[in-house]
Order: C-alpha cells, then structure tokens, then sequence
C-alpha cells in the first residue's frame, strides 16, 4: 500500500508532468536560437493558435490587452501545456505506460506545427526533439524516484528479478523535481521565445541606409499642437505606435534578401530588391493609421511620418487588368489583405514604405518594407513585412481577416476621443481644460464639439491642420466647473458635413462608432 494519502501522490504526479513539460519546452528554446523562430515549440504552438481563434473572442482579448495581447497568448499557452503535463503526470499514477504515450504525442504536435510552418526548414525540429527527449526521461526518473507508480509495480519489478530505487523522501523528490521545473523554467527565460518577444532585429535595421527623400513631408507647424498638457503629441513615437497583426514575434527579414513581387491581373510581372526600392525617389508623407478594432477612445491609433514610394507607381509598371478591383498584399508570414486598387492608383499618397519618423522601420512596424494607405483601416490595407501584390479582384480572392468576417473595403470613419481629463480623473475646481484628438481621412476634420453632463455642445478650437491624411488636436475650456462628478462627451464633423455617428456599434465588420464620453471629479 502507497504510504501517502491520495491528494499527495495526485500532487506528486502533477509535478512529475510539470518539471517534465518545463524541461521539455525549457531544453528545446535555447537550442531554437541556433536554428530560427519557428523552431521554438512554444512560440511556434502560440502563432498556432492565432488563425483557430474564432472572430468573436479577437476584438475582446485586442480591447483588453492591447499590444500585449501576444504576451498573454504566449503566457496562456504554456500555461495550458503545463496543465496538460500535470494531468498526464496524474495519469502516470495508475496507467505509466499510456501516460508517457501520452506525453510523447503531446510532444510531438508543436514539432508537427513546425514542420508545417512556411519558413521553417525540417532541421527546425531538432530543438523539439532534443527537448522531448529530455522531457521525457526526466519524467520517467522523477515517477521511479518518487514510488507513484502503478500500484504493485515494486512488487512485480521485484518478481522478475530486476531492482526498483527506493521512492526518495517527500523533501528530496520535491527538491529534485523542483530544480528540473528550476532548469526548464530559467531555459525559457533565455530562450528564443521570450528573445523573440523582446527582439528589435537591431543588427539588420542599423545596416539599412535610408536615402534622402526626393520629396519632404510638409512642416509640421507650432500650431498644430494645442499644448494642452497630456494630450497625444501629434507625432506618435514608434515605441507607442500602436501593433496589431498576426505573429507573436516580428519576422526578422534581411533586407539584401527582401523582395516586392507583383503579379496577378497585369501585363507585366515585376519584381523589386530593396536596393532597387532604395534607388527610387522616395516620398515622405504624414500619415496617420488606424486599427479597426480600436474601441471608441482608444488608442489604436497613431500618426507618423512615413518615407517610401508611391506604389501606384509601382503598379503603373506592372500595367493592371482593367478588370481588377483589388490588390491582394502578402506577408512574410503568410498574412494577407484585400486593398480596393483605387486606393492605391488614385492620388492619395499610399506608400511602400522603408522608413518612420525618420529612421528605418522598427521591426514590429514592419522593418524592412510595409504598405502605408491613408483612408483605410489597416487590416485591408497596412499590411506589414509584405513580399507580394496580386493584382485581382474581390469576387475572386479573399483575405485573412475578411474571411473572418470583416469587411472588404473598411473605409476609415470620422471619430474623436478625449484625452484630458483622463477617465475617473480627479482635477481641481474652477475652470477646466479639455483636449483631445479627431481624425477624418481623405476628408479631414472641419468642427469639434465638447458637451459638458447634459449641457449644450460647445465648439472646440482646432489645432491646425497638417494634412486631411492626419489627426488632429483640438481643446475647449469651461469655466466654473462645480465640484462632484461631471461626464465629457465629444463629437466630430468632417470637411463632407459627416457628423460622428452616437449610435453604438461593435467593431466588426468595420469599426466600432459611438462618442466618446469620460467621467470625472472635480475636487
């Protein structure tokens, strides 16, 4: 008879399937970084994961987490596959056998899912292996260390002749299984996952030379600041731009080996190096972009100042089908988007672009080429790390997120939010100083307007407009504001006499609409 009690020897297996699961995924991340990110069978299970999710649960897990959302998926993923292992190390009680069948099945799945990954090569299984491996044995040790075998295993291990260890004392075995979990958790931490998550591919980007533009941006004039303290600053570094797309970590793409295909519905296929990119006369342009899941006064959205080339010149070169109503662009890693041609043929300044605020693009923006189209929503159009531009059209390809669900065009709506006083913010009596941002594009912001609890709206100053491709600032102020709880609401009108929608809506298929209102107290 087992001398410990149920519950203990249920904990004693957990533990055996966790520190094995630790090992397992811990072993083989280091060794991934000597091979490529897909070769990481956790950061690789994650990126799984991302095109099973059902379209209901993205726009609440994009609301709540923002750009942390791929952290949290990475987090939940490992915490699912300790789970896993524990429940497997509790099944080795009575069944050790199945359980390890077990165990190695789970363990072949993310080698499975890299072998199936687009830019993985078959040596990208080899740290998978290695870590199953060692995942394994240290599992097979720690259940004959820790006597929570099958019942009657001694006995019958003595009958044949062959010896079992004696089960190791309570404090050893969770010593011992505490310092394998120890070695696979500190592995992971110094794998390629977490390396992945942080990397800024900074080698790559310090080598690419950006040219002179050809052709400036526009000055950003004093005005166009309200300097109302707290407010965005019209230019969003690229540290807070805000990152939304399909990969847990950014693709690290070498530049010397990118290239731009188009093809499809055209007269001529063309092909473009970065050095040829490069060699073209570049455009700098303020443009601001913004996500179709940004809830309304979120912050989703940002403005910067991108350098690249027009790509209804590039387009002009390839000759499009007058028949083709879309331009399907491919990513690195396999993401598409479905862009109206108009949108990128007509005069508004949709760029290749290479470079942001001045500098190459960050590799979470899209280092080292990414589309750039004012006007649309970036899941039909800001496709980042792109490769391809197939010229098509919409009755005859679908892309990744409009076979979600979403809209195919996802013109850009009017929308403003308010950015000081801060939501549940405390400010002191008397006259109050309300600022925030709106943005219209393609036709730009022509009026602003502040309603303070159940009063009359009141017409906020305009900041000067940069371009109609931009957002931009406005402020009010109220004067005598009586202490207690007060709620702001603000609406926008663009330049088309389009008046910012009240009416509440979620974000699917395109965009969620509604004014922004806050609450706050003056004290």
């Amino acid at each position: 008879m087992n001398p410990y009690p149920r519950a203990r020897r249920r904990l004693r297996g957990a533990l055996v399937g966790i520190a094995a699961t630790l090992v397992m995924f811990g072993l083989a991340d280091p060794i991934a970084r000597a091979f490529s990110p897909s070769a990481a069978p956790l950061l690789t299970l994650g990126q799984a994961i991302i095109p099973l999710a059902p379209p209901a649960a993205i726009k609440p897990v994009i609301a709540l987490f923002g750009d942390n959302d791929k952290v949290v998926l990475v987090l939940s993923t490992g915490l699912g596959a300790l789970v896993l292992g524990g429940l497997i190390g509790i099944l080795a009680l009575s069944h050790r056998r199945l359980a390890t069948l077990f165990l190695l099945i789970a363990g072949l799945v993310p080698a499975v899912v890299i072998v199936l990954r687009p830019e993985a090569n078959a040596s990208d299984i080899v740290p998978t292996l290695i870590g199953l491996t060692l995942g394994i044995a240290v599992f097979v040790v720690l259940l004959r260390l820790g006597g929570s075998g099958e019942p009657g295993s001694d006995r019958r291990g003595a009958e044949h002749g062959s010896r079992t260890p004696e089960p190791l004392s309570r404090r050893r075995f969770f010593t011992l299984a505490g310092a394998f979990g120890a070695i696979g958790a500190v592995t992971i931490a110094a794998g390629q996952t977490v390396a992945s998550l942080a990397q800024d591919a900074g080698a790559a980007v310090a080598q690419l030379v950006l040219p002179r533009p050809a052709k400036k941006a526009e000055p950003i004039p004093a005005k166009a600041s309200t300097d109302v303290t707290g407010t965005a600053p019209f230019l969003t570094d690229p540290q807070d731009f805000y990152r939304i797309d399909t990969v847990l970590a950014p693709p690290v793409v070498d530049p010397e080996q990118w290239s731009l295909r188009i093809h499809g519905m055209v007269a001529e296929e063309v092909t473009l190096t970065m050095d040829e990119l490069l060699d073209l006369p570049l455009e700098e342009h303020h443009i601001t972009l913004t996500c179709v899941s940004n809830p309304v006064g979120g912050d989703l959205v940002g403005n910067a100042t991108w350098l690249g080339y027009p790509v209804r010149e590039l387009l002009k070169r390839a000759r499009p089908s007058a028949d083709a109503d879309m331009v399907l662009s491919h990513s690195f890693d396999g993401f598409t988007a479905s862009t109206p041609i108009t949108a990128l043929t007509d005069d508004r300044d949709s760029l290749l672009a290479v470079g942001m605020n001045g500098q190459a693009l960050p590799p979470e923006h899209g280092f080292p080429a990414r589309l750039v189209v004012p006007g649309l929503y970036g899941f039909v159009s800001a496709t980042k790390w792109v490769t391809e531009l197939e010229v098509t059209r919409f009755d005859e390809k679908t892309s990744y997120w409009t076979d979600r669900g979403w809209d195919a065009k996802a013109p850009i709506l009017v929308a403003s939010r308010i950015e000081v006083p801060k939501p549940l913010g405390k400010v002191s009596a008397g006259s109050l100083q309300v600022g925030g941002t709106a943005w219209a594009q393609r036709s730009g912001i022509d009026r602003v307007e502040v309603r303070l609890d159940d009063g009359e709206w009141t017409e906020a100053d305009l900041a000067e407009e940069v371009t109609i491709d931009t957002w931009r600032q406005w402020r009010t102020d109220f004067a005598e504001v009586e202490p207690g709880s007060h709620t702001l609401t603000v609406r926008a009108t663009d330049k088309d006499g389009t008046v910012q929608t009240a009416k509440r809506r979620d974000a699917i298929p395109n965009s969620a609409t509604g004014h922004h209102h806050i609450q706050f107290r003056v004290e």
